[in-house]
């Protein structure tokens, strides 16, 4: 059975007209039980992640400020949310369920956590609406406990993951692969394994044939034993942040060739959905239902 991390806070309140489409949360289990892809029973309810845990990837004053709501407004603003007890939980809510996903993916091949790649959020800040690194701790989890010892991240957001790249530089351990757009937020880059900056406008072949060139290399040279997977979709030409040209058939195109060659070398990935902000609610919420479909073909569901 797939397994599917799903919390109710994840769909946290919001301001009117936030641009953060906070009800993606609630439509995705909607749409795949809609579809029929997986039933009721593919989805657990994660627990609030406790500090030690936290702490394996983040520095313990800062996991402090955010627990007691006491984090400087600098940095709250620098986050977007508005910093309540509410919206921390609703990250721990996150960063259980992407390890309790990793660990099922242990056991079946792939799991997913409807929210999560919070890729902003470095060792000792949060940034672009991530106040934890859900990959990142559940990454440095699996090492802790022995059961990963050389970790692969993929980061196929629009958006650089500067803050998977900052908790986890020098790390040989974690290598962290991210292709984003190169004149696109974070404006201040952090140095991945390896980063591939995309120019604007870049459409489904070009961007393929870079993705395809690059898994190839990193698979080979790094010869990972788990895998991280932040699939966002603002890569879509339809994405309001994004600034590429894929269609919906090239992103799901990107998700075959990533789970392709996880599912061909045997190995363990775990997926969380990242970032879409197209103008039309039904253009993201397919787009990562596109993900899930792909992994249950690919794996054998």
């Amino acid at each position: 059975m797939l397994r599917i991390a799903y919390h109710p806070a994840y769909v946290h309140p919001l301001r009117t007209g936030h641009r953060f489409p906070m009800v993606k949360y609630e439509l995705i289990p909607a749409q795949l039980r809609y579809e029929g892809i997986v039933s009721a029973a593919s989805f657990f309810q994660p627990n609030l992640a406790e500090i030690p845990t936290i702490t394996l990837a983040h520095d313990g004053h800062y996991v402090a400020q955010l627990m007691d709501c006491s984090l400087d407004a600098k940095m709250v603003r620098r986050i977007g949310f508005p910093l309540s007890q509410s919206l921390v939980d609703r990250e721990r809510y996150i960063l259980d369920g992407t390890i309790q996903a990793s660990l099922y993916a242990l056991e079946h091949g792939v799991a997913f956590n409807v929210a999560g790649g919070t890729h902003h959020a470095g060792r000792d800040f949060g940034e672009g609406f991530c106040l934890f690194n859900d990959q990142a701790v559940a990454a440095a989890y699996l090492l802790a406990k022995g059961l990963a010892y050389k970790v692969l991240i993929i980061d196929l957001d629009v958006h650089q993951g500067n803050g998977t790249a900052h908790i986890f530089d020098g790390n040989p351990q974690v290598f962290t692969f991210s292709m984003h757009g190169d004149k696109n937020f974070p404006f201040i880059k952090e140095c991945s394994d390896v980063d591939v900056p995309l120019p604007d406008g870049m459409e489904d072949a070009a961007y393929l044939t870079e993705l395809k060139r690059n898994l190839d290399r990193i698979f080979t040279v790094f010869d990972p034993d788990f895998v991280f997977y932040q699939a966002g979709v603002d890569i879509l030409a339809t994405d309001k942040l994004g600034k590429l040209k894929l269609t919906a058939a090239g992103c799901k195109r990107r998700d075959e060739m990533v789970l392709d060659k996880c599912q061909q070398r045997g190995l363990s990935v775990q997926i969380s959905m990242g970032g879409g902000y197209s103008t039309h609610i039904k253009d993201i919420v397919n787009a990562h239902v596109n993900t899930y479909k792909t992994a249950v073909d690919i794996f054998g569901f």
